[in-house]
């Protein structure tokens, strides 16, 4: 396929784009930085599209897998920015613990039992752990929202008794 070609399907499907973008971010600003680095991706990865495929399946996933890698950078960064006149930067987790090698061990081990979930269960109950809300894990998903509710419970249940083994 033609370089024009391509970018003339991508302007043509940009603004189905839009309301997905702003669905994920809630913000329009936001929505505006996702939908510039998708149809960025999109181009710098047009080998990658096969031609006769759903476009805006391809663009939905690019998109989607964006705003995921994004939201875990963040989550992992927990850094507040102090605009008092020294500038300092803090970090979230400076809470002192009694006894850092039990803390640790009880870690793994919770980790550990999370990574021996089946897949149909890990992949809702880790997207709600990352702070996803349970309908942005349906959609992100494509199951329904009781379904999605049902699979987080069940994993709660199975690390519960999973964890009370040990």
């Amino acid at each position: 396929m033609a370089t024009i070609d391509f970018n003339q399907m991508l302007v043509n499907n940009a603004d189905f784009l839009k309301p997905f973008a702003f669905t994920l971010t809630r913000d329009n600003e936001a929505a505006k930085d996702l939908m510039q680095e998708t149809m960025y991706r999109a181009m710098a990865n047009k080998d990658k599209y096969n031609v006769g495929t759903n476009i805006k399946a391809w663009l939905y996933t690019i998109m989607r897998n964006i705003f995921i890698n994004n939201y875990r950078r963040k989550s992992k960064q927990q850094i507040i920015f102090d605009d008092s006149p020294n500038d300092f930067l803090l970090n979230l987790h400076q809470g002192a613990v009694a006894n850092e090698a039990i803390a640790s061990l009880n870690m793994k081990e919770v980790q550990q039992a999370i990574y021996q979930l089946p897949e149909i269960f890990k992949t809702p109950f880790l997207l709600n752990f990352d702070g996803y809300k349970y309908n942005e894990i349906a959609e992100m998903l494509e199951e329904p929202l009781g379904t999605i509710k049902s699979r987080i419970h069940f994993a709660r249940r199975l690390l519960k008794a999973q964890i009370n083994r040990h």
